[in-house]
């Protein structure tokens, strides 16, 4: 079958094309890709796995594949975050990384994550010599170098590893996790099912800090959800907020690159909101400078914070891995996506649930006020900002050049009433209307999907830009 590497990996569903067969048979490119790039010295990688179904079973056979071509392993003991993963790899000097797991995806799907020596993810050149050395071996009907597990071990070619205590070193460094204790805040976690279990439990009790955590019990199906940080999915971290067992929760998604948050009112505090409190502390609080990274699809209150301060602000394509390039070429302050994927100065280049879930408590600790009471503050500063995104079904595919080119060309000259100031082209179409609010329509360029994105200055305009974005997919 053929493998195509997305913006962070491969994913599928289990026992369709998530198979061991063609686990290996990636494998196999990996370790190619690996070899290739390090010579005669022989390289070491590390393997992670989340809380999915088997996947623990498929790093020990990934694990298998690079150990039989030579390569030592760092095979992680236990389920963990992606982060932690990618740190390991910066920090133990590793050719490469491997996270078994299908972040934010529903249960049935698994996958992989490639992982760069830098410590985040692997770049698009890099995956695409994956898929050329598994073309190639499929061609020349070669198949995987495998080693008996045990037989690696004995071997010293595979060696498990405990992901946490430098993760948790590192993470000390980047966050005051004393002053969180010592604030008297109520914590409570929620990492839906996924690997970022215990962390920061663990990492706040390390400081006397007393934490309550739900849904980190191993629950391979997520209880019947996806384990994204969504509003939408954190019934229970609201019920549990709500139970008085906490003053305001943070919740990861499946493999914890991703953060979200609960106030203690049991109100949602998306990503762009966490994005723009910690921007504000860094710069006023740490009185850090640097330059500033956001996604086309992400709040414009960053824009209006960074003009403030006198900051340089990046724009970038949907993807981490597009501010990830910046981060490892600028002096990058912060760096964030809508989806919840931040980072900070001085992190991997990676988003961090866990991270920058730990930072908005130390804000929230500092400020001596509540969540709530510091969103309420923003949006009174620098907004207001009404969100949201809708992911439209079209009747037929459509070549996605085309239609960025058709939507810049014929770019209204208002939408909802409201004039069109600017067209930006960096990933799909965005209209940024004159009060600077905006809409993104972006085409899917694998399935007949239209992704449409708007925030605006009232929920009306909000409404008329979702409106306009559901015209263009109906006439298609």
């Amino acid at each position: 079958m053929t493998i195509r590497f997305g913006t962070d990996g491969w994913r599928a569903v289990i026992s369709d094309t998530f198979t061991y067969a063609n686990l290996r048979l990636l494998s196999q490119a990996i370790a190619d890709l690996i070899l290739e790039d390090n010579g005669k010295k022989q390289p070491h990688a590390v393997i992670g796995f989340d809380t999915r179904f088997l996947s623990d079973r498929y790093a020990a056979e990934v694990a298998r594949v690079l150990a039989g071509n030579g390569i030592k392993v760092l095979l992680a003991s236990a389920d963990g975050p992606t982060p932690a993963v990618s740190y390991a790899v910066k920090h133990t000097g590793a050719a490469a990384g491997v996270m078994i797991t299908a972040s934010h995806n529903a249960p049935r799907y698994n996958g992989i994550k490639l992982k760069a020596a830098f410590g985040g993810a692997a770049l698009p050149e890099q995956g695409r010599r994956v898929e050329v050395h598994l073309s190639d071996n499929e061609e020349r009907v070669r198949g995987p170098n495998l080693i008996d597990f045990d037989a690696a071990v004995e071997q010293g070619l595979i060696e498990r590893y405990n992901l946490a205590p430098t993760y948790y070193t590192h993470v000390r460094d980047l966050v005051d996790l004393d002053a969180i204790c010592h604030s008297g805040l109520r914590v409570i976690h929620d990492p839906m099912y996924g690997s970022g279990r215990g962390y920061i439990k663990a990492l706040l009790g390390g400081v006397g800090c007393q934490v309550h955590e739900i849904r980190g019990e191993m629950n391979p199906g997520f209880g019947g959800i996806h384990p994204e940080p969504l509003g939408k999915y954190l019934a229970a971290l609201a019920a549990a907020i709500q139970a008085g067992y906490g003053t305001m929760g943070i919740a990861t998604d499946g493999d914890a690159d991703r953060i979200g948050a609960m106030d203690g009112e049991g109100r949602f505090i998306d990503p762009h909101r966490i994005f723009a409190l910690t921007l504000k502390y860094l710069v006023e609080k740490r009185g850090l400078t640097g330059t500033v990274v956001r996604t086309v699809s992400t709040t414009r209150m960053i824009d209006r914070l960074c003009k403030r301060y006198g900051l340089p602000l990046k724009e970038t394509p949907v993807g981490f891995n597009h501010i990830a390039d910046i981060m490892l070429s600028e002096d990058v302050l912060i760096g964030g996506e809508e989806s919840g994927g931040i980072s900070i100065k001085g992190h991997i280049p990676e988003g961090d649930g866990i991270l920058m879930g730990l930072l908005l408590l130390e804000i929230v600790a500092s400020e001596g006020r509540t969540l709530g009471e510091l969103v309420d503050e923003l949006e009174a500063d620098v907004g207001p900002a009404h969100y949201a995104r809708t992911d439209l079904r079209l009747r037929r595919p459509v070549d996605k050049e085309e239609m960025v080119a058709r939507l810049r060309d014929d770019a209204p000259a208002q939408i909802a009433g409201e004039k069109v100031a600017e067209v930006s082209t960096v990933d799909g179409v965005k209209y940024v209307m004159a009060d600077d609010s905006w809409l993104l329509i972006r085409p899917s360029g694998t399935e007949p999907v239209l992704r449409v994105y708007a925030e605006a200055t009232s929920e009306a305009l909000r409404a008329g830009l979702l409106g306009y974005g559901e015209e263009i997919a109906a006439s298609v």
